[in-house]
């Protein structure tokens, strides 16, 4: 009996469009009105996630920032997983030393240090998600999407840093050689830092306090509602799903999930741009009538 799905949003519930694909918003609602709690997990902050749910009349709580920040399904924050300013320190002293591009996700929003270098990742981001876009066109739908984000632009992180009513949430460093290029740097800050690091796509690392994984703030969730694990399931495509795919008894990995994934999860549903998660959704509310 599946009382909690809980679904990524990048390559799992949105489709190439970074949209809510009709049938998908059609199987969440099937599953609400069955009495089945939905909750979004995602690497996403909250400004960025809740407008793409509710432009389908879904109304749900929210996982984001890959757990460092759990929200009610009224905007209400549950939990908060910072990492602390040493940490921060620390982990920016070798992305730096690395010569990478990093954002950092705070309790405020998104800060970028560049918007050239913000719009460049973005739209490798997209040209990776949809593979038929053209580079030029990404880059052009990159900076309308950015000029419409709520982004706080610095000439220093360090004023980040001096705003000691910040918190930092999450840091993303990017890195266009890959995985190849970035796993060195990973080994590096982990060898220094107790962090959890974890990736949405090929060319980027997400950092947050070991706390902040989405399978902590599932069960977090889970718990609050006296369901145990047995009774959740979890969908997703990259590695920063991997923790909430192992902790659902019940686990999907995309079509289009990275190998690691389809590895982790006990069943396989289609692409995101197939309506993968409406399907999973659908066999498992089957499988409860029986």
């Amino acid at each position: 009996m599946i009382s909690i799905i809980a679904s990524d949003m990048d390559g799992t519930l949105l489709n190439e469009q970074m949209q809510i694909p009709p049938k998908n918003a059609e199987a969440i609602k099937q599953a609400q009105a069955e009495g089945v709690h939905f909750v979004v997990a995602t690497g996403r902050q909250y400004k960025e996630a809740k407008p793409l749910v509710e432009a389908f009349g879904i109304s749900v709580p929210l996982i984001t920032l890959n757990g460092a920040a759990i929200y009610d399904v009224d905007g209400k924050i549950l939990d908060m997983v910072p990492i602390t300013r040493t940490m921060t320190r620390l982990i920016m002293r070798q992305l730096d030393l690395a010569g990478l591009y990093y954002e950092i996700t705070t309790s405020e929003g998104v800060v970028s240090n560049s918007r050239t270098h913000r719009i460049q990742n973005l739209s490798l981001l997209l040209e990776g998600l949809n593979p038929d876009t053209p580079f030029k066109l990404a880059v052009a739908m990159s900076s309308a999407r950015v000029e419409l984000m709520d982004i706080r632009y610095v000439d220093s992180y360090q004023e980040i840093l001096d705003d000691t009513k910040i918190q930092i949430l999450k840091i993303v460093a990017f890195g266009t050689g890959g995985q190849k290029q970035l796993r060195p740097i990973q080994e590096k800050i982990e060898d220094q830092v107790d962090v959890a690091i974890t990736s949405s796509f090929e060319n980027n690392i997400e950092i947050n306090n070991p706390r902040a994984q989405k399978g902590i703030a599932l069960q977090h969730y889970a718990d609050g509602l006296n369901i145990p694990m047995s009774q959740v399931m979890a969908i997703g495509d990259n590695i920063n799903d991997a923790s909430m795919l192992k902790m659902a008894d019940t686990s999907y990995a995309m079509g289009n999930a990275v190998p690691a994934i389809k590895q982790i999860a006990n069943h396989l549903t289609v692409s995101n741009n197939e309506n993968g998660v409406g399907k999973a959704i659908l066999e498992q509310l089957k499988n409860n009538h029986q």
